[in-house]
């Protein structure tokens, strides 16, 4: 994507700090009235997903809202009901929970190399929309966002990986597939669509070559989904400050102080 096509930086910036402080008021009307909020972020590798999340979670309370990535099933959980690991991070009440890749796992990756069964793949995509189905029953604001991005971007941004010392960590030799098996997660894909496109939890695609305009296009989609409101913060004010009662600080050399780096600079 060249660079006039991207959303300018000044306006991506100014409208990505309206969003998130919308999510703040989001997130306060989840704690007020004891909603459950689940965000799934699912797509191919390097399509901008993490980044999203980043910015969805920038200002908003950890304690409230959580990032769910959870690293491969151990030995233990291989042996449980599929969905059963994921069940431990959805939210209690007045909590949000930001899934970093899901329990669509199993219908991408794990398929398309392999880590599962084709017996094990169908039964997902079979209960799948099942289990969904029984999360919004039981009251849970459920969304899925799909990031789509191009193969061309996609090994841009594989190749600035590569070169990016702080960004190296997040290529790995199981993101390289995604380069070789790109037909292969095409059609894993398109199946998984079919399956789990569902009227009560449908898909939402995010186009993401521009990641400004992918961030700024899912925070927007996810605040006009909710039927949040304003929820008016208590009041608060600063006490004043008691009269001193004469405690002496000890002296500096007392303690051991982070040497001045910032001082050679």
């Amino acid at each position: 994507m060249s660079e006039r096509e991207r959303l300018p930086r000044a306006q991506y910036e100014q409208e990505l700090l309206r969003l998130q402080t919308e999510l703040v008021k989001l997130q306060e009307w989840v704690k007020a009235e004891g909603a459950r909020l689940v965000v799934v972020f699912e797509g191919r590798d390097a399509a901008g997903k993490g980044g999203t999340i980043k910015r969805v979670a920038e200002h908003l309370n950890p304690r409230v809202a959580r990032i769910v990535a959870l690293p491969k099933p151990t030995e233990r959980e291989r042996t449980q009901w599929y969905f059963q690991r994921y069940i431990a991070h959805l939210p209690a009440a007045g909590e949000i929970a930001l899934f970093d890749r899901s329990w669509y796992n199993r219908a991408g990756v794990e398929h398309v190399m392999g880590f599962c069964t084709m017996e094990e793949h169908q039964r997902f995509l079979h209960q799948c929309p099942i289990f969904e189905r029984m999360l919004v029953e039981d009251g849970i604001l459920l969304r899925k966002y799909w990031f789509s991005v191009s193969d061309a971007v996609q090994e841009q941004r594989f190749r600035r990986r590569l070169e990016d010392p702080v960004r190296r960590w997040k290529l790995s030799p199981m993101d390289l597939q995604s380069l070789t098996r790109w037909e292969a997660y095409s059609r894993a894909k398109d199946e998984m669509l079919v399956h789990t496109d569902i009227a009560e939890v449908p898909w939402y695609v995010v186009e993401s070559d521009d990641k400004r305009r992918a961030r700024i296009n899912m925070i927007a989609h996810l605040l006009a989904s909710v039927p949040y409101a304003d929820v008016s913060p208590p009041t608060l004010e600063l006490p004043p400050r008691p009269p001193s009662t004469g405690y002496v600080r000890p002296p500096r050399d007392l303690q051991t102080y982070v040497p001045d780096h910032a001082a050679s600079l």
